[in-house]
């Protein structure tokens, strides 16, 4: 069963651009399936073919000419040499959409992007599914915490339930549509992130030793970024767990979400937040069998802040294939006050509070009183995701939105 994904719209206008269109995203989050299912006429190779590898790495020169364009390349990253002969075809043709390239490695496959293709691809960034998806709604909007968006927001009902449900089950679409065991699943997806990814990344001796390191951080999903902490838990140098945080960047498992601070508010702080981008990975990594265990224990409301900023990103990013690093940030300042995700957007900040309950008052909202102490922005509407079945208003422009929103 194939769900239908957000992002369709993005990338058949974004293959009419440019030479090549290039798509990135964890391990099984669905980028060959959404790629063939759009652009079925066309000769897809997958570079996890050991034939086809050893073709594009020792005779580079000849791939595409035994393969001409247009052609679909999955993980690209696998052979950064065929990058420059892509470059050659555009500036020799000027071809629009001649090759669709994807791969689950980020930064390797921006290395290649910025050495010899700058210029002449479009970049999509593509999420595990959206409950938008999931449940086959239509809208595409970003969210936004605003009365325009609510008005053209008319979501499905959303039980309490079915929420952390989906939460613990997570969102690659294989556990979604063919509802594959839940263990055996993320077993298998770790053991072959750890064997083809980490592996390749970078020289990892340890692989149990780095498996302890994801535990540590999925423990930590929705807080501040402390890294001498994850290093002490897995028993790593602080270099190394900064250097093995960025493979969890590189390769779509973690999102590191950044700090807002200006020249006029000195006491915000500078570190990061850590987010998993799939809450049921993080779920499985730390030990949760079912979403009882998990909407019931200690870390309920990181995970539900995990969930809320996820489906926001994801929201964000299906509307036009890009992540939106530039809108988003957190508020946080040397006396505890605390925003979990602000919007920049048209000059002002929109301040998002995520709560696990179901009912808000004024006091979930203090913090946004904050931002009018910034100079450079001005503040906008805001609101606390909650368990609530509607929107309704806690103070002024400030609304409590129910999570069926998203």
């Amino acid at each position: 069963m194939y769900i239908k994904r957000h992002i369709e719209e993005a990338l058949k206008q974004a293959i009419n651009e440019k030479g090549a269109l290039c798509v990135t995203g964890a391990r099984q989050v669905g980028k060959s399936t959404v790629l063939k299912a759009l652009f079925s006429g066309r000769r897809a190779l997958a570079l996890d073919d050991s034939r086809l590898l050893r073709v594009a790495l020792e005779r580079p020169e000849e791939f595409f000419e035994q393969f001409p364009p247009p052609v679909f390349v999955d993980e690209i990253q696998r052979a950064p040499s065929l990058f420059p002969y892509v470059k050659i075809h555009a500036d020799k043709t000027g071809e629009k959409g001649a090759f669709i390239l994807s791969g689950s490695q980020r930064y390797e496959m921006m290395a290649g992007v910025t050495e010899s293709l700058a210029g002449r691809v479009n970049l999509i960034d593509l999420y595990g599914l959206s409950t938008r998806e999931i449940r086959g709604e239509d809208f595409r909007e970003p969210f936004m915490p605003t009365a325009e968006y609510y008005a053209s927001r008319n979501p499905k009902p959303l039980k309490y339930n079915e929420t952390w449900e989906a939460i613990w089950r997570g969102f690659y679409p294989e556990i979604v549509e063919s509802g594959t065991d839940w263990s055996r699943f993320y077993s298998s997806y770790a053991r072959t992130y750890l064997d083809r990814d980490v592996s390749q990344l970078a020289q990892v001796g340890d692989l149990l030793r780095f498996e302890k390191f994801m535990v540590s951080m999925a423990a930590r999903t929705g807080q501040l970024l402390n890294i001498a902490d994850v290093a002490k838990d897995a028993g790593i140098s602080q270099q190394t767990a900064e250097r093995w945080l960025s493979i969890l960047v590189a390769s779509n498992i973690v999102y590191i979400l950044k700090p807002y601070h200006n020249n006029v508010l000195q006491r915000l702080i500078k570190t990061p937040k850590a987010y998993f981008l799939d809450t049921g990975l993080a779920s499985y990594l730390i030990g949760w069998d079912n979403p009882q265990v998990l909407q019931n224990g200690a870390m309920a409301g990181a995970m539900f802040e995990t969930f809320v900023v996820g489906e926001i990103l994801k929201s964000w990013a299906n509307a036009n294939g890009v992540t939106p690093n530039m809108n988003f940030f957190f508020f946080r300042d040397r006396d505890g006050n605390e925003i979990d995700l602000l919007i920049k957007r048209n000059g002002k900040l929109h301040p998002i509070e995520a709560k696990k309950h179901v009912s808000c008052d004024k006091g979930d909202i203090a913090a946004f009183r904050q931002l009018d102490k910034i100079g450079d922005m001005q503040r906008g509407e805001g609101c606390v995701v909650c368990m609530a079945d509607d929107v309704f208003p806690i103070a002024a422009a400030d609304m409590a939105v129910g999570a069926r929103y998203l």
